[in-house]
């Protein structure tokens, strides 16, 4: 039924790099060390994030794979126009996203999972085996041995044309393709902690909202305050998953229930009220506290086709962009489109070739944005910045675009594209913001002047 080929790891992009492959006809084996996810409650929401921002580029690349499976798997997306900034006093102040009405989606991380599972279970050519963990890989010259430890603690030996590595930022698959091929390979952490919160829908219907929203579901809810912030995402069922982004050295001295409520209360008062302060203690005393962190490496193959890695095993970034899903989902379509024409040992090495400079350059965004939404979202200057931006996109329409509409709603734009663009942009905004404010100054010098003279007059 064509060549075997192993995928490890069943996550999202795992699932969807598994469906791309069966439909051109390999006959795939997907790996998974936990147990089946749809066979756990996914009630318990102080393991990880539950829900996710699905945009232009990960649409685009379910649509690429299978556009019937892309609109069940994504079926119930809650759209989201923009950011809403919440002040220490309870005031919201929406700011769009998209110059023409674009949004990203907000959806939960586990159903999509479920449903991208539940597509591979159609295809006859997936075979999907779950409590099956990598321990190592022999790459040899036709077929690749793979050795697994099962839940029993049995080891189980199989052999693959190629093997993909789809394992998370701590990748197995990556570790055992650095005894074969010089790899560069680096990992930083930042210096910011997240904890998982959660806010309860509404007890009542909301007719504005359209269910029981107790805030706007259609925006990404920030608390900025600078070095540290709060966001909210919606879920279907009316609630939204929360997450606190903080150093490290401040959430170590959150460490008392008193300590926390006074935190709370001076800084996220409505957002301690929405999710109910009990709730925000609680979380903050028990919940696992996440460290965040970036993964780069290159090449992200094994010559001769043998193996290549893909998602946060290729590049792991931090979450404030909203790409991390999205990229994993264009390494598939973009290594899909060189299958499709070149055999694996061409197309994995035209993958490395092609796509690092567009890797490298999503992980520094994402890695900025987050000074953006915790701090610039505030400042007046970053304010008139975007404003101007958005001006000139509309004046002069496709000739000029924010960068967040590059990297957001444009997949046509490769990521170190948009990169480029925005930097030539940026000269020219700095330019009219630097007139601008000359003519402010200019225009209260004068002012200034003329209140002298007045002054004089009356004296």
């Amino acid at each position: 039924m064509g060549e075997p080929v192993a995928v490890i790891g069943a996550g999202l992009v795992g699932c969807l790099a598994s469906i791309a492959l069966a439909k051109r006809g390999y006959k795939v084996t997907l790996f998974e060390y936990r147990e089946d996810p749809r066979l756990t409650s996914t009630t318990d929401r102080n393991l990880r994030s539950i829900n996710l921002a699905i945009s232009a580029r990960g649409i685009s690349s379910l649509e690429y794979v299978d556009k019937d499976v892309c609109d069940r798997v994504l079926e119930g997306i809650i759209p989201m126009k923009g950011r809403m900034i919440h002040d220490t006093k309870g005031n919201q102040e929406a700011q769009n996203y998209g110059l023409f009405g674009e949004c990203i989606n907000s959806i939960d991380r586990a159903v999509l999972n479920s449903r991208l599972l539940n597509e591979l279970d159609a295809l006859e050519n997936v075979e999907v085996k779950f409590g099956y963990k990598l321990v190592r890989i022999n790459f040899g010259d036709i077929k690749q041995n793979c050795i697994f430890k099962t839940r029993q603690n049995a080891e189980e030996s199989f052999e693959f044309d190629f093997v993909v590595g789809s394992d998370g930022a701590y990748s197995t698959v990556r570790a055992q393709m650095q005894h074969a091929v010089r790899m560069d390979y680096s990992q930083e952490y930042i210096d910011t902690c997240y904890i998982e919160l959660y806010i309860p829908p509404a007890k009542t219907f909301n007719d504005d909202f359209r269910g029981p929203f107790s805030i706007s579901p259609n925006h990404l809810h920030i608390w900025p305050r600078h070095n540290y912030m709060l966001i909210a995402l919606a879920n279907s069922d009316g609630s939204f998953t929360s997450t606190f982004f903080g150093p490290w050295s401040l959430v170590e001295t959150l460490n008392s229930k008193s300590k926390i409520e006074q935190f709370f209360f001076a800084n996220f008062p409505d957002a301690a009220h929405l999710m109910g302060l009990d709730h925000a203690v609680q979380a903050f005393l028990n919940h696992p506290k996440g460290a965040l962190m970036c993964v780069e490496c290159k090449p992200y193959h094994v010559p001769g086709g043998k193996a290549i890695l893909i998602g946060d095993a290729a590049h792991s970034m931090v979450p404030f962009y909203g790409q991390g899903m999205n990229c994993g989902f264009e390494d598939i379509k973009v290594l899909m489109n060189l299958l499709d024409s070149q055999s694996p040992a061409e197309a994995f090495e035209s993958y490395s070739q092609q796509r690092h400079k567009d890797l490298v350059a999503i992980i520094e965004l994402a890695k900025a944005n987050y000074k953006e939404m915790s701090h610039k979202v505030t400042s007046k200057a970053f304010l008139l910045r975007k404003k101007l931006d958005s001006i000139l996109a509309r004046v002069l329409k496709g000739k000029w675009l924010p960068l967040y509409t590059m990297v957001s709603f444009r997949a046509d734009i490769p990521y170190h594209k948009a990169i480029e663009i925005e930097k030539r942009q940026m000269k020219i905004l700095n330019f009219i913001q630097a007139i601008l404010l000359a003519l402010t100054a200019a225009g209260t010098i004068r002012a200034f002047s003329r209140l002298r003279r007045l002054l004089k007059r009356s004296g």
